[in-house]
C-alpha cells in the first residue's frame, strides 16, 4: 500500500436511473449504480486524494448531461472528483467546434475520449475529421484519452499521435494487451513505438480484466507491466483504478495492492510519481 495520498487517474460512475449506458446489459455483475458513497467503500483504508472522472459512454445526446451530473457530485458530494474526461465526437472534426468549446468552457473538464476500441475500421481514428478533431482539442488544452484494443488498431493510433503533436494523449490500459492469451507480440513492438512519442502517457489499469477474470496472478501481469514501465519510464506512467469495472476480476483495493507489488523495485520517489504525482501533472489538478 502506498503511504502518500494517491490520485486514481481512471474512475467511473453512473447512475442508470438518471443517465442511459446500453453497454451495461452485457455485463450484469456491475450493471447497477455505482456512486461516490459505493467508491468510498471500495476504497475504504486507502487515502485516495482526488480522482479523474473518465466518461462512461451514456448514449451521445446525453454526454452534457453527464458532465453536469458529475460536476454536481463534485460540489456537493465528493469534492476528490478533481477532473472529468467527457465524451465527444472528435471524429466529426470541424463540425462539432461549438460543442468542443463549451467543454473547454466547463471548469472540471480536462480532456476527452471517444471510444475507438468498438470501431471495426481499424483506420478510423486516423481519418481526417478525427485527426483535425483532436487537434482542435489541443488547441483547447484539452487532452484525448485513448481507448483502444486489437493489434490492428496501433497503427492507427501512432499516425494520429504524430499528427498531433500539439495534443496531450493518455493511453487507457496500457493498449489492452492479450494477456488471457498469454501473448505479448506484436503488442510490446507497438508499446514501445507509441512510448517513442513524447506527447503520450500510460494508464497503469484495466490489466485484471485483459487477463482471465477468474484465474489470474501477479505473475501473470507482470511482463506486460514490466514492458510498459521500460517503454514510459516512472515519469510517464499513470495509476488508475479502473472502478468499477475492476470488479468484474479484481477489486479496487486487490489492484492497487498487484500494482504495489509489480512496482516493489520503484524507488520511493518513482513509486510516487506513478501513484499520484504524474496524474496530478498531466490532468492540471
Amino acid at each position: 500500500m502506498p503511504d502518500f495520498p494517491i490520485i486514481d487517474s481512471h474512475l467511473h460512475l453512473w447512475d442508470p436511473a438518471r443517465l442511459t449506458y446500453p453497454w451495461l446489459s452485457a455485463v450484469p455483475a456491475i450493471g447497477g449504480p455505482r456512486l461516490p458513497r459505493d467508491f468510498r467503500a471500495a476504497s475504504a483504508g486507502y487515502e485516495v486524494e482526488k480522482m479523474i472522472f473518465v466518461q462512461c459512454d451514456t448514449l451521445p445526446e446525453q454526454a452534457r448531461d453527464e458532465i453536469r451530473w458529475v460536476a454536481e457530485l463534485a460540489a456537493d458530494e465528493e469534492p476528490r472528483l478533481a477532473g472529468i474526461v467527457a465524451w465527444a465526437s472528435v471524429s466529426s472534426g470541424a463540425a462539432d467546434v461549438s460543442e468542443l468549446d463549451w467543454l473547454a468552457a466547463q471548469p472540471l473538464v480536462r480532456g476527452v475520449r471517444q471510444l475507438i476500441q468498438s470501431e471495426d475500421d481499424d483506420r478510423y481514428c486516423a481519418r481526417p475529421d478525427f485527426v483535425r478533431g483532436v487537434q482542435l482539442l489541443g488547441e483547447r488544452g484539452l487532452s484525448f484519452d485513448l481507448c483502444i484494443k486489437g493489434d490492428g488498431q496501433f497503427e492507427s493510433v501512432l499516425e494520429l499521435v504524430g499528427r498531433c503533436p500539439e495534443v496531450a494523449f493518455a493511453l487507457d490500459h496500457l493498449g489492452k494487451p492479450f494477456i488471457g492469451q498469454s501473448r505479448i507480440e506484436p503488442w510490446a513492438e507497438h508499446i514501445r513505438r507509441l512510448a517513442d512519442a513524447p506527447n503520450v502517457v500510460c494508464k497503469v489499469s484495466g490489466m485484471c480484466t485483459e487477463a482471465d477474470w477468474n484465474d489470474w496472478t501477479v505473475d501473470d501481469l507482470r511482463p506486460y507491466a514490466e514492458i510498459a514501465f521500460d517503454a514510459f519510464g516512472p515519469g510517464r506512467l499513470m495509476f488508475g483504478g479502473d472502478w468499477p469495472v475492476v470488479d468484474l476480476a479484481s477489486t479496487w483495493a486487490q489492484w492497487v495492492q498487484t500494482l504495489t507489488e509489480l512496482t516493489a523495485d520503484f524507488s520511493a520517489a518513482d513509486r510516487r510519481k506513478l501513484f499520484r504525482d504524474n496524474a496530478a501533472s498531466f490532468y492540471r489538478i
